[in-house]
């Protein structure tokens, strides 16, 4: 957009957009959400070692938004979804999506890539068959198939 004395004008999406790409230090590295998509039932993420990523994909009916660096693959699944869970080794559940590591800061790594993009607008990979495919992989017992003690 341009403005009669032919200076730019940015919109106000524009200035948000370019507000939330700011990183000072101190702060959390965050997954985000791609632009043109929502979460409207929040965002978390789980994390598997990037050796597990390839054979977790064909594993799952549904795959929402997947990042991934040298070290772990990153699926984004909606806020809560450790509830009464515990997500097998070596997998890590990150709630908000924050990665783990200390904040960013100057020299700090980057965020991992997006490398699947689902179609529509919701980001969610469907969590029990993540988490399901996670225990298969992992030879970990789901938590509600484990025998009760007293």
């Amino acid at each position: 957009m341009t403005a009669l004395s032919g200076t730019r004008v940015l919109s106000l999406d524009s200035l948000v957009r370019i507000q939330r790409g700011r990183s000072t230090p101190g702060t959390p590295r965050r997954l985000p959400v791609p632009e043109g998509m929502t979460a409207p039932m929040g965002c978390d993420a789980v994390a598997a070692p990037a050796r597990l990523g390839p054979l977790v994909l064909p594993r799952l009916p549904r795959v929402g938004c997947v990042y991934a660096d040298d070290a772990h693959w990153w699926w984004l699944v909606p806020s809560d979804s450790d509830y009464a869970l515990e997500w097998p080794a070596p997998a890590h559940y990150a709630t908000g999506a924050v990665l783990p590591g200390p904040p960013e800061a100057s020299g700090a790594p980057g965020l991992p890539g997006l490398i699947h993009r689902p179609d529509g607008t919701l980001p969610y990979t469907p969590p029990i068959p993540l988490y399901l495919t996670l225990c298969r992989l992992t030879g970990t017992t789901p938590t509600w198939s484990r025998p009760v003690t007293a």
